[in-house]
């Protein structure tokens, strides 16, 4: 059965879109260890290590409801409905999570943890300009609180308003020199611009400030993955995450984007079972990772084996429902399946949502072509709207952005050689029946 062209899963060597759960930053947006300072880094610290250690994490569940030093704690309602939200969202319950998060605003205003969590969600179920609003409610509390700075920040890159973003950057570092949050979140926005030079200097610098803040350590191996220092990227992961010897131990054994990460460099250097391995680790630490789970049914599909990536893509669509990718591979899934009608769903969804996405047609093309039995349409009907998906696809994606190896002239050829055998055969004269005397016989 012919196998789908498959879009990978994003890539953040540039700025990548907000399908992408990882997307340009990386980071777990709602970690404990985003705190700014370095003594609520050390209490983050301690609980996110106790989660890693269980490998439960998810971003939700690694947002801290512990108070900034200066800012104001959580009431005891709030951090009761807020806990449920985290256990709903690692579930994959969105609606759920965003009902608790919001009971824990109702409870405490002022619960700036909980404007992240919620705007999280809101991101996720494609609530862009909400989402905004809760980053900026809790910034408007907390200013500097640095999981509240990163997802909003994020949002903005996956928005293609990277200018925006520096500005907004440079005005805290402007306020809040001396803050690991900011520096790092500030390195990560030049990373994403190509500025490599002055991302690594202010990296360096956060880990100055706070030598325990993770994400500036993943943002030094990021920048070196965007800047195609693949060795350099690879040297700082494994000392985040494997270490150096007895005196030099792992940094963060369990940090789940530093894995995924990895995992990225090693699908690149096609190393198959190495970045399969990681990837299946990145999920037991983050089940909610997205991308994750969409690099390693990726590689199912790519295997033929639809059956092994069906769930990894559902369970997928449970934590992002808008997520275009996750439709769009689900379909493919679905077709090699023997499951048209589901796969015609998802993919007629991605269509709908992002017509210049002329992957979803392709993979329409290839359910009309090759399925049997596809609802509502006969044979020939088939035949003549795989052509027509193709075409549309050609349109799309010029021959020159689709490359060497491209088949869809190939297909588009092999479905009017099959329809025009069906026009054949209906222009056959029918066999007369038994004893019936042959046309201009005597009788």
């Amino acid at each position: 059965m012919k196998v789908a062209r498959l879009i990978r899963a994003g890539s953040i060597r540039g700025a990548a879109g907000r399908f992408g759960l990882v997307g340009v930053l990386g980071l777990s947006v709602l970690g404990l260890a985003s705190c700014s300072s370095s003594d609520a880094s050390k209490r983050a610290k301690t609980a996110a290590d106790a989660a890693g250690e269980q490998g439960t994490e998810t971003a939700a569940a690694e947002a801290g409801a512990a108070a900034r030093p200066g800012q104001p704690a959580m009431s005891e309602a709030a951090a009761s409905a807020y806990a449920a939200g985290q256990e709903a969202f690692k579930n994959g319950d969105l609606n759920g999570a965003s009902q608790q998060f919001s009971k824990a605003i109702q409870s405490d205003a002022r619960a700036y943890p909980a404007h992240v969590a919620l705007g999280v969600v809101q991101e996720r179920r494609g609530e862009v300009a909400r989402a905004l609003e809760s980053y900026s409610s809790a910034l408007a509390i907390a200013p500097d609180y640095g999981p509240g700075i990163q997802a909003r920040v994020r949002l903005l890159l996956s928005m293609g308003r990277a200018g925006e973003a520096e500005t907004f950057m440079r005005g805290l570092a402007a306020k809040y020199p001396e803050s690991a949050a900011v520096l790092a979140t500030l390195a990560e926005v030049l990373s994403a611009r190509g500025d490599s030079t002055s991302a690594q200097e202010l990296a360096q610098k956060a880990l100055k400030k706070d030598p325990d803040y993770r994400p500036a350590m993943v943002t030094l191996a990021r920048d070196h993955y965007r800047a195609r220092r693949l060795d350099l990227a690879l040297y700082t992961l494994a000392a985040i995450l494997d270490g150096y010897g007895p005196e030099n131990p792992p940094r963060d054994k369990n940090n789940a984007d530093a894995r995924l990460l990895r995992a990225l460099i090693f699908k690149e250097q096609s190393k198959r079972k190495a970045a399969i391995e990681e990837l299946t680790t990145v999920l037991g630490l983050r089940p909610d990772l997205v991308e994750a789970r969409l690099h390693l049914a990726t590689y199912m599909l790519e295997a033929g084996n639809a059956g092994e990536a069906r769930p990894l893509l559902e369970k997928a669509l449970e934590y992002d429902p808008s997520n275009v990718l996750v439709h769009l591979n689900l379909g493919d899934a679905y077709r090699l399946l023997g499951k048209p009608k589901d796969a015609l769903d998802h993919l007629g969804w991605v269509a709908r949502k992002d017509p210049a996405m002329a992957q979803a047609e392709y993979n329409q093309g290839l359910v009309y072509l090759f399925s049997s039995g596809v609802p509502g349409v006969t044979e020939e009907q088939a035949i003549q709207k795989a052509i027509d998906a193709f075409e549309h696809f050609k349109k799309l994606e010029p021959r020159a952005a689709r490359g060497q190896g491209d088949d869809v002239d190939e297909l588009i050829a092999r479905a009017r050689n099959k329809k025009a055998i069906l026009d054949a055969m209906k222009e056959q004269p029918e066999a007369p029946a038994d004893g019936a005397p042959a046309a201009g016989g005597q009788g």
